[in-house]
């Protein structure tokens, strides 16, 4: 049997729910770059896995290991201890982690909004968030993108967090158990469990960020959600690594907007489908707008989520938060022509 490195090991251990989705770590003289994924099957995240299935990391000579967390706040926990490389996660933990003297960067982008969908349970009441008061919403974790936008969505209509609670019940399966077991009213998730819902008729849509229209009404701008992000002094020593991640992500993000719904499905493993193919594919198409076309920063997204992470968070508001060093473009430039 293969001998596992310490790092993998534990890798492994903390992901053990997701060991399924762990990508085998290839020979070679090459090191193994471990990416956490705060929840692999999520759509928000698929451009790292793609990339995987379609060999592109093969093709920059990177050995690549992806292991899942529930939570992206999980993940980001994982990347901070040292046992992983890089996360795929959402960019506005790299702010909120200068403003706690910690210095992480995105390297490439998957998304221009933020894929999420505030969606309310049929046995609720709630027409909109200006109906939070005394109400229950599901968080992938609290602390996570998904606990941030739902408490900025609420104080925005009105309603301070206070007056209603957050529960972690984390995505997918345990999301949707959260919904029909009625402990939550509403929640934070993505596709394709959005679809999964909306298909049982077990809850409806009240906020879309699937597309910038919606996105841009309700966070009041673009708003860059998931990318992959890693370390600044891992990023100082590795540059040719992180060169060959990014010519790898953009390279998937050049083949989604390329390619049918289909397609893409084809190359995602059939467990991701939720023994539903159709329903997949269909949910597949209602989000393409969502991915960046080539993996860079979209201009003033930034300053948006900067905006909604100040209203909400008085640490980050007293901080002098350099933007500058929370993410590069250098990478994805590189790798794709101008």
């Amino acid at each position: 049997m293969k001998r596992l490195s310490k790092q993998t090991a534990f890798s492994i251990a903390v992901a053990l729910a997701s060991v399924a989705n762990v990508s085998p770590a290839w020979a070679g003289d090459a090191p193994t770059i471990s990416i956490m994924v705060g929840g692999i099957s999520k759509f928000i995240y698929l451009p790292v896995k793609l990339a995987d299935q379609l060999g592109y990391f093969k093709d920059e000579k990177i050995h690549v290991e992806l292991l899942s967390q529930p939570s992206g706040v999980d993940a980001e926990n994982e990347l901070l201890a040292g046992p992983v490389q890089a996360v795929a996660g959402a960019y506005d933990h790299t702010i909120d982690l200068q403003s706690k003297g910690k210095e992480v960067q995105s390297i490439a982008t998957f998304l221009q909004v933020p894929g999420e969908v505030e969606v309310v349970s049929k046995s609720s009441s709630m027409k909109s968030m200006a109906d939070a008061k005394g109400k229950t919403f599901g968080v992938t974790g609290l602390g996570s993108s998904t606990d941030f936008l739902t408490r900025y969505m609420a104080l925005k209509s009105g309603v301070t967090s206070q007056q209603y609670s957050t529960l972690p019940v984390g995505a997918d399966n345990s999301f949707i158990a959260a919904v029909r077991q009625h402990r939550i009213d509403a929640g934070m998730t993505t596709e394709p469990t959005v679809s999964r819902l909306l298909a049982t008729g077990d809850a409806s849509i009240m906020v879309d960020l699937r597309t910038v229209e919606g996105t841009k009404k309700a966070l009041g701008g673009i708003y860059p959600f998931t990318g992959l992000y890693v370390d600044a002094h891992w990023l100082a020593s590795h540059k040719p690594e992180a060169t060959g991640l990014a010519r790898a992500i953009a390279r998937t993000m050049a083949y989604i907007h390329t390619h049918s719904a289909e397609e893409i499905a084809d190359k995602m493993p059939k467990d991701y489908y939720g023994g539903n193919k159709s329903l997949y594919v269909q949910a597949l198409k209602s989000t393409l707008s969502m991915y960046t076309p080539d993996g860079k920063m979209p201009a003033g997204g930034p300053e948006n989520v900067l905006t909604v992470l100040s209203t909400m968070n008085p640490a980050i508001k007293s901080r002098q938060i350099d933007l500058k060093k929370t993410y590069t473009n250098e990478f994805v430039s590189a790798a794709t022509p101008s």
